[in-house]
């Protein structure tokens, strides 16, 4: 699969298994409100049933300093997805592996495009809708057009689209943004926090269904 595909808010070892070749397993921490939350310690036990081929992220919000060297240096994470702001005092490598999620405003919206952050820093930038209370999960959707505009405007950069994604949608995704990857969470659960292995297996299958009709 050339598309790379994260399943987030993970809570569960078999959902983690799931996690395709060339994907990530997201982990939510340290977010109370949400209903994917996972202490740094839940989600450090889960680690080792991510497959080899794939990626563990962490996803955060405003991380302390201490809180991103916790999931990097005990927990094993490689790489962290930040909503809000990124501390100050990171080292390099630290900041080379956050993930930063631009608010991107929902279709409508006349709100002015955010800022990418520079590719020196941050190779990978996610994409996410704007305004939610609680990161993830929400189903809310981007502005598709804004997306495309932003990955368009900056080729090669490893752009992740979350929001609002499910099977039914993701090829739409990815023929209107051309993104480098997607990040799927409540789409593929049936119930907040509860992952559905149909829908897993089917958002899969909708992602090498768009690659093969498109190759």
């Amino acid at each position: 699969m050339k598309t790379f595909v994260k399943f987030c808010g993970l809570k569960d070892a078999e959902s983690v298994r799931a996690v395709p070749a060339g994907g990530a397993a997201g982990f939510v921490v340290d977010v109370p409100g949400s209903p994917r939350n996972l202490t740094a310690d839940q989600a450090a036990a889960l680690l080792d049933q991510v497959p080899t081929e794939a990626e563990a992220w962490a996803v955060v919000v405003d991380p302390t300093v201490d809180l991103v060297h916790t999931l990097f240096d005990e927990v094993g994470v490689d790489r962290i997805q930040v909503y809000g702001a990124i501390p100050a005092g990171l080292e390099f490598l630290e900041v080379h592996h956050l993930v930063p999620s631009m608010p991107i405003a929902p279709p409508g919206s006349d709100a002015p495009e955010p800022p990418v952050p520079a590719a020196e820093d941050y190779p990978r930038v996610h994409l996410d809708a704007a305004g939610q209370p609680v990161p993830g999960g929400s189903g809310a959707r981007p502005n598709w057009e804004v997306c495309a505009r932003i990955v368009d405007g900056h080729p090669g950069r490893k752009f992740v689209l979350a929001g609002g994604l499910t099977p039914e949608n993701v090829a739409d995704a990815l023929a209107t943004v051309r993104p480098w990857g997607v990040d799927v969470s409540s789409g593929i659960e049936s119930a907040p926090g509860v992952k559905d292995p149909a829908r897993m297996a089917a958002f899969v299958e909708a992602v090498l269904g768009f690659e093969s009709s498109h190759a």
